[in-house]
């Protein structure tokens, strides 16, 4: 699934290249033409990123809500004035390492979007570009008093400026659920996903089982200013690095991305010792048992 930072580049893409100009909405696959017909013909006013949800405002009061799930994903293409990434989303495409491109063919000779390819649910269309989405689990028009009310059930957002790190502490730190639940918990913290919880905890030295009303305030304060290094990380590379910045300079760069994550058995990066790996509320969690000693 993509993470919040994947989400945060997608808005900043349909900011650059779409906001300001009026757009021509359909549904290809049909499964969303009601909502293309009310979007259709409409100016993109703003584009933003709340966790792993992504609210594309129209004029008239109607917003594009879209959350990508495991496996949705856009794609783009345009003329020489257009940039950006070809892909952003699930795996399945592009994924965590967007590359730019104009999908649809040479710029130079863009001539409109291309035929549709595959299952495509929203395709939206300018002067100069297109964009497709395929396989989301949310797809909705909704007003702006719903967008409110949509946010307001989401915990901060590491990456957006105006966020407190307080209420993350204050919430993740009032509940006995394990903290490795509650990162997932988009409620408690919008945007993290398997990696990011993975990675933020074992650099703080934090075992996912340990109940949130155990964690210190420094121990909460570490994990958010954590999670906001490497979410900005991630929407600077468009792709998740976890590792330390001393190590990001020297050769693990590319080769090690991760310190924990999918790194079941193997030796723990700092110490040796093999990663452990267990099911928490249907998803796969791994710890070094030693580095994250409680």
């Amino acid at each position: 699934m993509p993470e919040g930072h994947s989400v945060h580049r997608l808005a900043k893409q349909f900011t650059s290249v779409f906001v300001g100009e009026q757009l021509a909405v359909s549904s290809p696959q049909g499964r969303f033409a009601a909502g293309a017909a009310l979007l259709d013909g409409g100016t993109l006013l703003s584009a933003l990123a709340h966790g792993k949800q992504m609210f594309l405002r129209f004029d008239g009061d109607r917003v594009l809500r879209v959350h990508l799930g495991l496996y949705g994903a856009w794609s783009f293409g345009g003329d020489e004035t257009f940039r950006g990434a070809s892909s952003i989303g699930a795996p399945r495409r592009v994924g965590e390492s967007e590359q730019p491109s104009a999908e649809g063919g040479d710029p130079a000779a863009y001539g409109g979007p291309p035929d549709p390819v595959g299952a495509v649910r929203v395709r939206l269309v300018s002067a100069h570009g297109w964009a497709d989405l395929r396989g989301p689990t949310a797809c909705e028009v909704i007003t702006g008093a719903e967008e409110e009310a949509a946010r307001a059930r989401l915990g901060p957002d590491p990456l957006q400026p105006a966020s407190d790190g307080t209420v993350f502490a204050r919430k993740v730190m009032a509940s006995i659920t394990p903290v490795g639940i509650q990162l997932m918990n988009q409620a408690v913290i919008a945007g993290i996903g398997n990696i990011y919880r993975a990675e933020v905890l074992f650099l703080q030295g934090i075992n996912p089982w340990r109940p949130g009303k155990q964690l210190r305030d420094d121990e909460a304060a570490g994990l958010w200013a954590d999670t906001v290094r490497l979410m900005k990380d991630g929407v600077r590379e468009g792709r998740i690095i976890t590792t330390t910045a001393e190590a990001r300079n020297g050769r693990p760069k590319r080769s090690a991305p991760n310190y924990v994550y999918k790194r079941t058995g193997l030796p723990c990066r700092r110490c040796a010792t093999p990663i452990l790996t267990a099911d928490m509320a249907a998803r796969t969690v791994y710890w070094c048992p030693q580095c994250q000693a409680d």
